[in-house]
């Protein structure tokens, strides 16, 4: 392995020396070659040691004042949609009541007593619920009011263009034999 590397130390060592000679005299000819042109003097002496690069002992520092995060997709859901007018859906999680809408609901019966009305409600399994003025019913729905043959319901929803929709929905209680 020593006799490989001999050869290559022998040959840089030779030609090493004939290289640089042959860039020295390289510049000193092109620089003799070319005429010197006017030189401008420093006007202050801060203006020569200034240069557009900075020096290597900087630390680049990102300022996140007022930027927008880089990392966020430049299209989102909101800005897909086409219809402004779409109802945005509710995130929160439903639970109780609020998995039932009030058309899935039959009114059964409608107790008055002094200042605590409520109404019995059956679903489909013929399984009973008490309502209460107040409650939450449905994804967007409240009870507003409960009087001696309907429960009033109602929904609010917004669209994407921030306007406020209210509908109210009356649960009529069927008498015996109605259907």
């Amino acid at each position: 392995m020593k006799n490989s590397t001999l050869p290559t130390r022998r040959l840089l060592s030779r030609t090493l020396p004939v290289l640089l000679l042959g860039i020295a005299c390289t510049v000193t000819t092109t620089q003799a070659a070319v005429p010197k042109q006017q030189e401008i003097p420093a006007t202050s002496p801060q203006k020569v040691n200034e240069s557009p690069v900075q020096s290597s002992d900087a630390v680049f520092e990102y300022r996140i004042e007022n930027r927008p995060d880089p990392f966020v997709p430049f299209i989102t859901e909101k800005a897909t949609s086409t219809n402004i007018n779409e109802i945005i859906p509710v995130a929160e999680q439903l639970s109780g009541m609020q998995l039932f809408e009030p058309g899935q609901l039959n009114l059964v019966a409608i107790v008055m007593v002094e200042d605590k009305d409520f109404a019995m409600a059956e679903d489909t399994t013929g399984k009973g619920y008490i309502l209460h003025p107040g409650m939450k019913i449905g994804k967007r729905g409240v009870i507003t009011a409960i009087q001696s043959n309907q429960v009033i319901v109602e929904e609010t929803a917004f669209t994407r263009a921030g306007k406020k929709l209210t509908n109210k929905i009356v649960m009529l209680l069927k008498k015996e034999g109605e259907e």
